[in-house]
């Protein structure tokens, strides 16, 4: 399979840098935090090129303690690329459309963000044209148990999937549906509402291919998930839905997933183009509220 890398600007070509940050990688297969910086401050664009740089080695950076608004999450984000809209309008933080509650709260007896977000592995909006590149997860509330999000590594899936493997998906492409196990959620969970006509047509299948090719950094990643793949294209049904339960099983395998244990104001930015999350969720009495930001990624190839 041949990739491409795009490179990043070199340090000598980047202006002298505005915070003394320090990229910490995690003790896991994935991962680092960012120490030292301060998202509510200017961002040189050195930071910003060690930041992007940090992002595509390490997938998954947390950046500690950040007091931070909604706009200050959103202006950051966008610096990677355009917003996109979460379907559920629903739960749009007021006056920041951008702005996904993720969250387990009620008022006046109704849910103000989306409680059972990430309940089932899944890379964020795999399901549209252009998937994204990445979210933004901000620590608003956190129970005092549990709430934990699982990210697992997709370039090493694919690097240990046995041979044989790797000669069945290569070339093969699957489904992948928003609506695929909403329903269903729908009927344990009261944190999904009924969707329009309008929002199902926003969210109408789309194909992409079972191995994508990151578009920065030219490295092959599995790109399927349980939550929104609804099959392999051209396949009999019962072996699409073999073959995906084995790569579904392989890519989260103990030795290839980060725990992130929140913190009080942890934003956690990750790259859906290389890994999968899952939220392993918190006790029905504990408050849990975060902001998601998602940004737009490419058509995968």
């Amino acid at each position: 399979m041949t990739t491409l890398a795009v490179p990043l600007p070199s340090a000598e070509a980047i202006p002298a840098p505005g915070q003394a940050l320090e990229i910490r990688p995690l003790d896991a297969p994935l991962g680092a935090e960012v120490i030292g910086l301060d998202l509510a401050a200017p961002l040189s664009a050195r930071d910003f090129a060690r930041i992007h740089r940090a992002h595509l080695d390490h997938h998954v950076l947390v950046f500690r303690d950040q007091r931070i608004t909604p706009q200050q999450q959103i202006d950051f984000s966008r610096r990677f690329g355009p917003l996109q809209i979460h379907v559920l309008h629903q739960f749009q933080l007021p006056g920041h459309p951008e702005i996904l509650i993720v969250s387990n709260i009620r008022e006046n007896g109704q849910p103000i963000g989306l409680g059972d977000a990430g309940v089932y592995w899944h890379s964020d909006l795999s399901y549209v044209d252009k998937p994204s590149l990445g979210s933004m997860l901000h620590a608003q509330e956190l129970p005092a148990t549990g709430g934990d999000t699982l990210f697992a590594n997709m370039h090493l899936a694919w690097d240990t999937l046995p041979d044989h493997l790797k000669k069945q998906v290569g070339s093969l492409r699957a489904e992948h549906s928003y609506l695929c196990k909403y329903e269903a959620l729908r009927e344990r969970s009261p944190w999904r509402p009924k969707l329009s006509q309008e929002q199902v047509d926003k969210v109408r299948p789309v194909v992409h291919p079972v191995v994508r090719i990151h578009p920065e950094t030219g490295r092959p990643a599995l790109f399927v998930s349980e939550h929104f793949t609804t099959r392999i294209v051209g396949l009999p049904e019962d072996e699409s839905r073999d073959l995906l339960q084995q790569l579904f099983e392989h890519s989260t395998r103990p030795e290839h997933v980060y725990r992130h244990v929140w913190q009080p104001h942890d934003m956690v930015f990750w790259d859906n183009r290389s890994l999968m999350h899952l939220a392993t969720g918190c006790p029905d009495d504990q408050c849990r509220k975060l902001y998601r930001t998602t940004i737009e990624g490419d058509t995968p190839y």
